[in-house]
Formats: structure tokens, sequence, C-alpha cells
């Protein structure tokens, strides 16, 4: 009888902890609304959709998230090209190929590898990789989206290995056992029967690495540059989403215009982030069957 007393109870409490995760993801939403719609009702939401100026003190201020939204693409595209080929040949690596002593070695690495503190980085951006890529690459200056783009590339990719390898373990040892029967190599079962019997487990990690990338503040905010205007090329000064509202929030007036105008920035970011987990978790389902 205690026994199933102490279920129910579990139960129950398990059940409330999932309605109240719902329930704080709501909350955050309509907050953001709550005060971007007071941004709406004095300045057009076409205009802040569509602007390519992101004016905030100037006469008459103007919010337009373009150049922001593009700062934060193309520093989002960036990071994706460099750490994915990296992040999923790592995964493979690992799960396939390493021997018992390098695996271990190795799932360390990439444990320590995600504790690093995101300013720390930031610094070695500062110091060490945007004066390389402006002497490099002949450059202006070396904050830019590129210095930005390889940084947050690096704070994704224990997101996709760990992730990646959890898929690849995860598949049937048959499907690897046909494929030699058959006479395929072990890089031809790598390449052809592995990876895509994977595939919905990767998918998920590049999407959360995604949401780890587009969400992240400290380091872009330092090694971008902090330009608030349309990038033209990954080695032009940008500012992003995140770095908009991190740099300016302290500064304007509550209950202003710009101050409502960051919370309308913030709730763009909300959504977009909101989407790409929900994608990385449709992918994940999808992986577990």
């Amino acid at each position: 009888m205690f026994r199933k007393i102490n279920e129910r109870i579990i139960e129950t409490a398990i059940r409330v902890s999932g309605f109240a995760v719902i329930a704080f993801v709501i909350l955050i939403f309509l907050f953001l609304l709550k005060d971007s719609l007071s941004l709406f009702r004095v300045y057009p939401l076409k205009a802040f959709l569509t602007s390519t100026q992101w004016l905030p003190i100037s006469e008459p201020p103007t919010f337009g998230i373009i150049p922001l939204l593009m700062g934060s693409i193309l520093v989002m595209v960036g990071a994706i090209v460099i750490c994915v080929p990296i992040g999923v040949a790592t995964a493979l690596f690992i799960a396939e190929v390493a021997p018992g002593y390098l695996k271990m070695i190795l799932k360390s690495l990439v444990e320590i590898l995600a504790s690093i503190p995101s300013v720390v980085l930031g610094f070695i951006g500062i110091v060490w990789l945007g004066p390389f890529l402006k002497t490099t690459l002949h450059l202006n200056t070396g904050m830019c989206g590129l210095t930005g783009a390889i940084l947050l590339a690096f704070m994704a990719l224990p997101t996709i290995i760990s992730i990646s390898e959890d898929a690849i373990i995860g598949i049937p040892r048959s499907y690897k056992e046909a494929a030699y029967g058959l006479g395929a190599t072990r890089w031809q079962t790598m390449w052809r029967i592995v990876l895509p019997a994977a595939s919905s487990g990767i998918i998920a990690a590049v999407m959360l690495g995604i949401g780890r990338v587009i969400g992240e503040t400290m380091v872009v905010m330092m090694v971008t540059g902090n330009a608030p205007i349309i990038p033209h090329s990954i080695l032009q000064p940008l500012r992003t989403l995140t770095a908009t509202i991190a740099g300016e929030m302290g500064e304007t007036v509550g209950g202003s215009d710009h101050y409502y105008a960051l919370f309308a920035v913030g709730l763009v970011l909300f959504v977009i982030t909101f989407m790409l987990n929900f994608v990385a978790d449709i992918s994940l389902r999808k992986s577990r069957k």
C-alpha cells in the first residue's frame, strides 16, 4: 500500500514539474510580449521588422532589427560551417575508431571544453585570435564576425560531439555486422550505414549547437566589433541580437521606447531559439525510435 502511495506521489511530482516548466516558458513569452507591445503602440511593427538602421538615440529614433538579425545569422552560419564537420567527425572517431583508453581521454577533454567560461574565450579572441586574423587576412580590425564565429564554433563543439556520439553509439550493432558481411570496408560502413542511421540524432545535435551559438552573449559582445550595420561580409564588424540587449539594457531609461525595443529584440530571439529547440526535440524523438 505504501509503495503505491509513494509511486502516486512521485508520478504527481513529475507531472507537476512538467506542467511547471511549460508554464514558465509561457510566462516568459508573455512577459516579453507585454513589453514588446508597448513599443508597437508607438512604433510600427513593419518598420521594426524591415528597417535597416538601429539608431535608438537619434531623433527620431530608429529601431530596425535587420542589422542585428543579419549579424546574428552571419555569425551563426559561420560557426555552423566550422563546428559541424569537426564535431560530427570527432564524434564518429570517438564512437567508432578510437581505442578504449583514447576514447576516455577525448571524452574528458570534451567535458573540459564545455566548462570553459565564455568570458575567457572572449579574452582569447581580443588578445590573440583577433590580432592574428587581422594580420593574416590583412583586415582593418580583427574584431569582426569571423572572430566571433570561430569562438562560437569552439563553444558549440561539446554539445555537437556529445549528442552525435550518443546517436552513433545507439545504432544497432546488427547494422554494421550486416554491412561487413556484405563486404563493406570500415570506412564505407561508417559513411554509408552509421551516419545515415544516426542522422536524426546528429541533426538534433546540430540544432542544439545552433541554439547554443545564437543565445551566446559575452563572446560576441567582446569580439565582433559591435557595429549595428548590415554586414556584407563575415570579415566586417557587426552586432548580434544578444550583444545589443546586453550592451544597451543598462544604459537605457526604464519605460522608454528604447527600453521596450530591447524587449522586442528579446522576443525575436526567444522565438528563434524556441523554434530551434523544438526542431531539435523532434529530431531526437525520431532518433530514439
